[in-house]
């Protein structure tokens, strides 16, 4: 659905094109009317015939019917004393509404005032047994006399943000800010056990909140802020007890009843930083930043206090006591020595330093032994940036670099507990080189090579070497990356202009035999053509088709638990593809001096293939992945008849239909997925097709 039209502002040229023929063009108001921003209020109805699980997760409008369409602006301008008031309103009619309040004296104080309301609905259609949704103590339907009414339910989460923003010039360049952020998160989510098949509900309800104090000092040759932010998260729901109705109780330590679930603890944060900037000479300038940022978890485990079955681990601690200290240094130089010369350098440092001690949270409470410790992360980087762009002649244009990254890595000092190999030492080197040229006046054209290589220092290999250490983890692995990247901008006339972008990648991943499972290679490539033709000074015509390709060829094993033999029981040699192909076209005319029309279509195809090869032995249980492709069409139209110079009413269509073969939630026969066999039974289904038609009407006022 499209929104208000955009409001045309006074570019330069016809500011001074005014100006100097006023009578020709204008009257005075005419003039104020074009240059100053408008205010103006909307009000309308709108109607969608039919559910959008799919298409209406984030607009606020998903289920079918009549919604309220009002959005505003106010603007008020003093002119003799610098004073400004705005105030603009968005989708104030739906759920996803947001409204912001500004006033300020130019040059001296200011104020803004902000309200956003983030939804996503759920797209899935949820039938279930499930009692408590919504809070932490559930029950799950039970077998037999024990199950439980069953009802659809639908789940989704909202986010209220409040910003509040504040601003005072002290003394000439001399700046203070002060800002405050409050984003509350309510809700349900879908969630599950992750020992049973069983369908839960994750009670959302959460507070973020920050501030933010800076101070700022502008000069000719010198810029400097500096400040402070800090942030709190406040969760209400902090564990979650869910009991299978009927089951014995309390269970076993390996099948309790109720299951307790910890969810997201409390945690803060807080930061000092300092940036600087100061220009050398007209043509030569520094950069500075610097930051220092300190957050720790360190409120009591939920389960601390739990009774048998679900008591802890009696060396664990009460808390993980988590910290995390962050330190981040940055210095950046541009220069232009000569004038067909320019020269840019970075250089950044990033310490991440995870002083979390390391503690047993899972062990043997009769023996006292530990089995599972926590896994505190640090990590440094360095990373460095040279770039030289030179220009030659016959409208050439050369631009090269080389980034070159740093980093050491800690690992688990525990080796029982590594499930993958792991490194120390990460380097990646990058270069760049990008060659550019105006071919003529309405021919450009650019292209960019980039050529990277990723290794490190030698595997810390992981326990059970002979068969974890044949896993190759794909963020550390060595790679090589190759990047082309093709543009030319052609318009031949004024009247019509087209852009044409090509670009591919390819990735490959070093593997050897002793190290053969994981990601072997990868590729990309984007192709995409936009257009526009002007059939008239009324008439407009736009357009654009463009096709995506990206390609994952993977290696992967399975070993049985407790395993004796290096041997997989099974090995998946998997080619992934994701596709995307996109075609618009849209319209855009006036009819006489007071409609306006428009219109668009838009046709978008996305699949996903699994192509799998499995041991032909194990057929009949480990069947090839089929294809899911979803297909979205979109047809919108609109028309604007201006009543008088400053009311409008405004008539938006639109019809959109959605398919999906998606099987995610699916058994192999296509039946709806259900969780449980004797118990639970909670049916999860997604609509395969989704049609809907909206139809919506405004009337628009704009004053000043």
């Amino acid at each position: 659905m499209r929104k208000t039209a955009s409001i045309f502002r006074l570019s330069a040229c016809a500011a001074a094109l005014m100006a100097a023929f006023g009578q020709a063009v204008a009257d005075e108001e005419e003039l104020r009317w074009l240059s100053e921003p408008d205010s103006f209020v909307s009000l309308g109805l709108g109607n969608w015939s039919h559910d959008r699980n799919q298409l209406g997760i984030y607009d606020g409008m998903r289920e079918g019917g009549i919604y309220g369409l009002f959005d505003l602006r106010l603007v008020s301008r003093e002119e003799a004393s610098g004073n400004w008031f705005r105030v603009e309103g968005r989708n104030l009619g739906l759920d996803n509404r947001r409204i912001s309040a500004e006033a300020s004296k130019q040059g001296d104080v200011g104020a803004t005032v902000n309200y956003q309301r983030i939804v996503r609905e759920h797209p899935l259609e949820i039938t279930t047994g499930l009692q408590g949704i919504g809070t932490d103590t559930l029950t799950v339907s039970g077998a037999g006399d024990d199950a439980l009414p069953f009802r659809e339910v639908k789940l989704g989460t909202s986010r209220d943000i409040v910003q509040v923003g504040f601003y005072k010039f002290l003394t000439e360049g001399l700046k203070f800010k002060l800002g405050f952020r409050s984003e509350e998160k309510d809700g349900t989510r879908h969630y599950g056990v992750g020992s049973a098949p069983l369908f839960l509900v994750e009670p959302v309800d959460s507070t973020t909140e920050q501030i933010d104090l800076t101070v700022e000092y502008t000069a000719e040759k010198l810029q400097l802020a500096g400040g402070y932010v800090g942030s709190w998260y406040s969760n209400s729901n902090k564990l979650i007890m869910a009991t299978v109705n009927g089951a014995a109780q309390p269970g076993t330590t390996s099948g309790p009843n109720p299951t307790p679930l910890s969810q997201p603890l409390d945690s803060q944060a807080h930061q000092v930083f300092f940036n600087g900037g100061y220009s050398f000479t007209p043509s030569t300038r520094g950069t500075l930043k610097l930051s220092r940022t300190v957050a720790t978890q360190d409120e009591q485990l939920p389960t601390y206090s739990l009774a048998a079955p679900n008591d802890p681990f009696v060396g664990a601690p009460s808390s993980l006591d988590g910290k995390i200290v962050t330190s981040v240094a940055e210095i950046g130089l541009s220069a232009h020595p000569i004038a067909d010369l320019s020269l840019n350098g970075h250089l950044r440092y990033h310490d991440v330093d995870d002083q979390t001690p390391l503690a047993a949270f899972v062990g043997n409470n009769t023996t006292g032994e530990g089995t599972v410790h926590n896994t505190p992360h640090s990590y440094k980087t360095v990373t460095g940036k040279v770039e030289a762009a030179y220009r030659l002649p016959m409208r050439f244009r050369v631009i090269g670099g080389v980034d070159v990254k740093q980093q050491d890595r800690s690992a688990p000092t525990l080796v029982e507990e590594r499930y993958v190999p792991y490194r120390t030492e990460v380097d990646e080197t990058t270069l760049r080189l990008q060659l550019r040229r105006s071919m003529s006046e309405t021919l450009n054209g650019a292209v960019t090579f980039l050529h990277s290589k990723r290794d490190g220092n030698t595997y810390i290999a992981p326990h059970d070497p002979e068969i974890f250490d044949t896993i190759n983890p794909l963020h550390i692995a060595d790679r090589t990356r190759d990047k082309v990247r093709l543009s030319l901008d052609w318009s031949p006339t004024e009247v019509f202009g087209v852009q044409f972008n090509v670009e591919s990648a390819k990735d490959d991943y070093d593997h050897d035999s002793e190290r053969p499972y994981g990601l072997q290679d990868g590729s990309a490539r984007l192709i995409s053509l936009d257009a526009r033709y002007a059939l008239s000074d009324d008439w407009q015509l736009t357009g654009y088709v463009s096709h995506d390709e990206t390609e994952a060829n993977q290696l992967a094993g399975r070993w049985p638990r407790n395993a004796a033999s290096p041997v997989p029981d099974m090995v998946k040699d998997a080619e992934l593809r994701d596709k995307g192909d996109s075609v618009g076209i849209g319209v855009r005319g006036a009819i006489g001096e007071r409609v306006k029309l428009g219109g668009d279509v838009q046709w978008t195809r996305t699949t996903s293939s699994y192509d799998e090869a499995t041991d032909p032995a194990r057929a009949a249980t480990e069947a090839p992945l089929e294809d899911i492709e979803n297909k979205l069409t979109r047809v919108s139209m609109f028309a604007r008849y201006d009543v008088a110079k400053n009311r409008e009413v405004r008539l938006d269509l639109v019809h959109e239909r959605w398919e999906t073969d998606d099987w995610s939630w699916s058994f192999a026969d296509g039946s709806p997925f259900t969780y449980g066999t004797t118990t639970d039974g909670t049916t999860v289904f997604v609509q395969p097709k989704q049609t809907s038609s909206f139809v919506g009407v405004r009337y628009i006022v704009r004053f000043q």
